[in-house]
């Protein structure tokens, strides 16, 4: 056993990995493509790319390179209840942290965030969306498993995983990695979001990754992020948190609807630069499904090509993503 190997086993066994799937997001840039007949949009998550599971299924099976499911958990959203509820997730239903409505990505990760730290306050964190596309996910899962080791010696960083961009896409936000001495873990010296196709061709050039909004953490590191710049947020939730489960939901939905939205790139990430560090992943076909042309782009390039089966898993999504489009551009 390599001693990279043998520090990821001791990690494993010392029992503090965890992962966070991010599922409560309303997709709505792809509703023409998830749209059902009877008018209702679904949620992206909910929804497959090709025959078989969902992107939600998908993301849950990505993150248990780290983390047993007893320690996987998902944030999803209340009146996303109909979807999750119906599909069977493969992990305990209280690790589903249920949200009263959507108040932006950064509500969104600190309240599983204090669920998951109250139950285990020394807690290591993957948190990873539920809308993407890998085509190979023993490269991405090498990569994970590299961040949570590195947490190991400095666990006072916040590792994001970049993608190795194969295009200049304006659709995809970069990281900038300080310095240019090929390593592949570096401190963050800027974000820029959606770019230029030249500018993204000239980012590129200068050693920027895609952002994949992948990252790793200590709980106790992404907590004092917070803390930094929302204490009062952080104090509230978290009492609401620990409470008797009799009161919670109801105190949680009145919390919810006073809530700012806070967006956890700008209002967190980019204002704690110090923290920052970035993992190269090298190219693993990453896709974020996030609009349409996304969706086709991966389509085009993975599924209509005849050396990538479909999926042999039992079909648990409510659209597939890959036939609508396909039917979309027929002709």
């Amino acid at each position: 056993m390599s001693q990279t190997q043998d520090r990821w086993e001791t990690h494993w066994d010392a029992g503090h990995n965890w992962a966070l799937v991010l599922a409560a997001g309303e997709g709505s840039r792809l509703q023409a493509l998830t749209m059902t007949a009877s008018g209702v949009a679904v949620p992206k998550q909910f929804c497959s790319l090709g025959e078989g599971s969902s992107l939600l299924h998908s993301a849950i099976r990505r993150a248990q390179a780290v983390a047993p499911p007893e320690r996987t958990c998902a944030v999803v959203a209340d009146h996303h209840r109909r979807w999750w509820q119906a599909l069977p997730l493969d992990i305990p239903t209280t690790n589903l942290i249920r949200q009263p409505r959507n108040r932006g990505t950064a509500n969104g990760i600190l309240l599983p965030l204090l669920h998951i730290v109250h139950r285990d306050p020394d807690a290591v964190l993957l948190v990873l969306p539920s809308d993407h596309y890998v085509r190979n996910e023993s490269v991405l899962a090498h990569s994970l498993r590299r961040a949570m080791v590195e947490l190991q010696g400095d666990s006072g960083h916040l590792i994001l995983l970049g993608m190795t961009p194969d295009e200049p896409d304006p659709e995809l936000g970069y990281i900038v990695g300080e310095g240019a001495d090929g390593s592949d873990i570096r401190c963050v010296a800027e974000f820029v979001e959606k770019p230029s196709v030249a500018t993204a061709r000239a980012l590129i050039a200068r050693g920027a990754v895609w952002n994949s909004f992948i990252f790793a953490a200590t709980g106790r590191t992404l907590l004092r992020a917070f803390e930094e710049h929302c204490p009062d947020l952080v104090g509230e939730m978290r009492h609401i948190v620990g409470s008797e489960s009799a009161t919670r939901a109801a105190r949680l939905a009145g919390l919810y609807e006073d809530l700012p939205e806070l967006d956890f790139s700008r209002d967190v990430l980019q204002r704690s630069p110090s923290l920052l560090q970035v993992l190269t992943v090298p190219v693993c076909g990453w896709s974020d499904l996030g609009t349409p042309r996304r969706v086709g782009l991966t389509v085009s390039r993975y599924r209509s090509t005849a050396d990538i089966p479909l999926s042999t898993a039992p079909v648990t999504a409510f659209v597939d993503l890959a036939a609508r489009h396909l039917q979309m551009h027929a002709g």
